[in-house]
């Protein structure tokens, strides 16, 4: 019997020789084959929100007035200001 959540199919074609070369080599390091290296990177790109949906996301927020420049807010939260 099947697993129940069989993927799908994906097949990318015309990849440049020396990109097929470095994700191969990578896919190497990492014990895995490039099916599942490239399995990873793609899930892994899945996850992350694209850029269009961070700013739908954090569109309707409106901004927080602090008094401070967003240089002396950086400089506080990496220490260089008292």
């Amino acid at each position: 019997m099947l697993p129940m959540s069989m993927g799908v199919m994906v097949q990318i074609k015309d990849v440049p020789p020396d990109v097929h070369r470095v994700l191969k080599a990578r896919a190497a390091l990492e014990g895995v084959s490039l099916t599942e290296y490239a399995r990873r990177m793609l899930e892994q790109a899945a996850r992350r929100p694209s850029r269009e949906e961070l700013i739908a996301e954090l569109s309707p927020i409106e901004p927080v007035e602090t008094g401070e420049s967003a240089a002396d807010a950086l400089a506080h939260v990496r220490g260089d200001l008292a």
